[in-house]
């Protein structure tokens, strides 16, 4: 798990402020990371779907509303340390803030890249963090 981690760091995927969050977890919230992050996972998808129908929209690009939406995902992907995600956003906004179509398109393209790296390997670290602590006695509750 620690080599994920440093590799991540080392890649520029994760900030420090994923450790702090990592710091709120304890033994009265064992999963307060992982649900954090999914959360952030569900809200992110969301947000990524409607960039993308604001994109496929002909007649007019609303872009202020594109401007809006990178807003909210480049301040949640900021609070769980999603580095490269972030800055990604912050190119889309400077597109969206141009007007520049084919620059949203690229943006978010590399947007949609970064977000499903950063989902897989969060999930991986979160599978490799699962099984340490079951080979160490910690329970899990179900979910669905």
């Amino acid at each position: 798990m620690n080599r994920l981690l440093s590799f991540l760091f080392h890649q520029g995927v994760l900030d420090e402020q994923f450790l702090q969050l990592q710091q709120l977890q304890d033994e009265t919230s064992p999963n307060f990371v992982s649900e954090v992050v999914n959360i952030y996972f569900h809200e992110s998808e969301k947000l990524l779907r409607n960039l993308r129908a604001l994109l496929m929209e002909r007649e007019l690009m609303d872009y202020k509303k594109m401007g809006i939406d990178l807003n909210q995902l480049m301040g949640s992907s900021s609070s769980i340390g999603a580095k490269r995600v972030t800055n990604v956003c912050v190119a889309f906004r400077v597109a969206t803030e141009q007007n520049n179509r084919v620059g949203c398109f690229r943006a978010l393209e590399m947007l949609e890249h970064e977000y499903c790296y950063l989902k897989n390997k969060l999930h991986e670290l979160f599978q490799i963090e699962q099984q340490r602590d079951l080979a160490a006695g910690v329970r899990y509750p179900v979910q669905n």
